[in-house]
């Protein structure tokens, strides 16, 4: 890890949150490997939904309100608008209990994933961390959030 520390932003708590669920969001190996397969310890496609705009509210206004707390500027928040309006147009559609197969298959998900990874790089980036390495667990993130 190098780079800027993701506890810098006044609310990286929220920010490390989003920047999981935008991972796990982007990585359709991960989906397939883990989501589809039922690997614990993951979550699910509505977990990461949830983890995306449960503190921050981004099911109803735009990320630009975050920036300079929880994102570093209007690209990051731009590009983060995006992924969340793809991901949420698609679990509308489909619905929060819907299985895994469901949102994979829908004919909109690789669009979704494009969105969220765009988002997840430019994150990952900023934050001095490689965008390519494994979405942790929901324990390691629990673990990550708690300390200071």
């Amino acid at each position: 890890m190098g780079g800027m520390p993701l506890n810098d932003m006044p609310w990286w708590r929220w920010r490390s949150n989003v920047r999981s669920a935008l991972h796990m969001l982007s990585d359709p190996a991960f989906q397939r490997d883990v989501w589809l397969a039922g690997v614990d310890g993951y979550g699910d496609v509505t977990d990461a939904v949830y983890r995306l705009v449960e503190d921050t509210w981004l099911d109803n206004w735009s990320a630009e309100k975050y920036v300079g707390t929880i994102f570093r500027d209007s690209q990051e928040a731009a590009l983060v608008d995006t992924a969340v309006l793809r991901v949420l147009r698609i679990m509308h559609q489909v619905g929060p209990d819907a299985p895994v197969s469901a949102y994979l298959d829908h004919q909109a998900w690789p669009e979704a994933v494009r969105a969220a990874r765009d988002a997840h790089v430019r994150l990952a980036a900023s934050d001095g961390e490689d965008p390519d390495a494994p979405p942790r667990t929901l324990e390691v993130l629990r673990i990550l959030t708690r300390s200071a």
